[in-house]
Parts: C-alpha cells; structure tokens; sequence
C-alpha cells in the first residue's frame, strides 16, 4: 500500500473525510464545500434582490460562478460576506445596465406553485405587496438582517456602507413596513359622527 506525502507527512487537507462524510471542526471545509452550504442563504437574498424567481437563479447562478472563477481573489476571511458582496454587486451592475438600455418584461405567472399553503395568503401578499414599495438599498438592509440574520457590522460590509447608513436605512425601511401594513389593515365598519 502506498501513502502519498501529505499522509505520511500528517498533514492532510481534509478532502478525504469530506469526501466520506466525517468532517470534524479541526478539518476545514474547502471552498467548493462552504460555496455549497451558502446556496440556500443567497438564493433567499438573490430572491430578495431581484424580485423574480427566474432573475433570482439567475443571480444566484451568476454569483456562484464568479465566486469560483475569482477564489482567488477571497482572502480566506468571511466567505460568506464575500459571497454577499459579490451578488449585491452583480445585482446593482444588472440594475445600472437596464437603466441604460430600457426593455419590456415579459409577463410571469404570478401563481408559482408551493408545496405548503401560507397560513393566511392575504397578509402574505400584503406583506409582499409592502416590502415591494420599499427602495431597492433599505429592502437589501431590511432582507440582510431580518432574513438572513447578519449583524450590523457583517451588513455595511456586505453593501460597503457605513454602519450608520445601515442602521438607518433598517430604521427607515421597518418603519415604512410597518405604516404601510397599518394602512392595509381592515377599515373599521362604523363611520365617525
């Protein structure tokens, strides 16, 4: 039986227990992996960005093939704010190019179908309906923390924005949400005398 160098040597990079399934905390993942256990994370953020489930796997798509074609480029820090970063970009770039070139949408079937019923669909779509009035930068803010769950700090650096324009932005954009679903709630039967 031969052993290559790195296993006589002790120094494995963890491939093999990956491979089989028994990755432990001292061996690391590799890029491919952590790219992969991030896939359900930034699809709910490229579902945010874009508004559209086809435009979202298309971000989604876009990013991760960015983010495998630079690896080199990611400094082995936060791969997930890496991650973000480059999705917010692309998705900011999509939006400058459009702008420039005007175009027509094709019309999308609204009703997609789901394997569980919302427990009320019209506070869902209500819900829907407001996050859609807010401004692309506070719903990004709002979706980062909210959502997803990323501190203040992880949020203005994913958007590269300082941590009071976060803060104010999540301030401004749950206020909205919140004047916007008291307005759509149910207009009392009995008229003031």
């Amino acid at each position: 039986m031969s052993r290559s160098p790195d296993t006589l040597n002790g120094s494995s990079d963890g491939r093999d227990d990956l491979a089989r399934g028994r990755h432990t905390p001292a061996t690391p993942l590799s890029f491919e992996a952590e790219m992969l256990a991030l896939l359900p994370q930034l699809r709910r953020y490229s579902r945010s960005l874009t508004r559209s489930d086809s435009e979202s796997e298309d971000l989604l798509q876009d990013c991760v093939e960015k983010a495998l074609v630079h690896r080199g480029n990611w400094r082995g820090a936060n791969l997930k704010s890496w991650a973000y970063r480059i999705m917010t970009n692309l998705h900011l770039n999509a939006r400058r190019s459009l702008r420039r070139r005007p175009t027509v949408a094709i019309s999308e079937a609204d009703m997609v179908a789901i394997d569980t019923v919302p427990a009320d669909p019209l506070q869902r779509s209500r819900l829907v309906q407001a996050l859609d009035t807010l401004p692309p930068e506070a719903r990004a803010v709002l979706m980062l923390v909210a959502v997803e769950g990323h501190s203040y700090q992880e949020v203005a650096q994913i958007l590269d924005i300082p941590i009071g324009t976060v803060m104010s932005r999540l301030s401004r954009a749950r206020h909205s949400l919140r004047e916007k679903l008291r307005e759509q709630n149910v207009i009392a039967l009995r008229r003031d005398r």
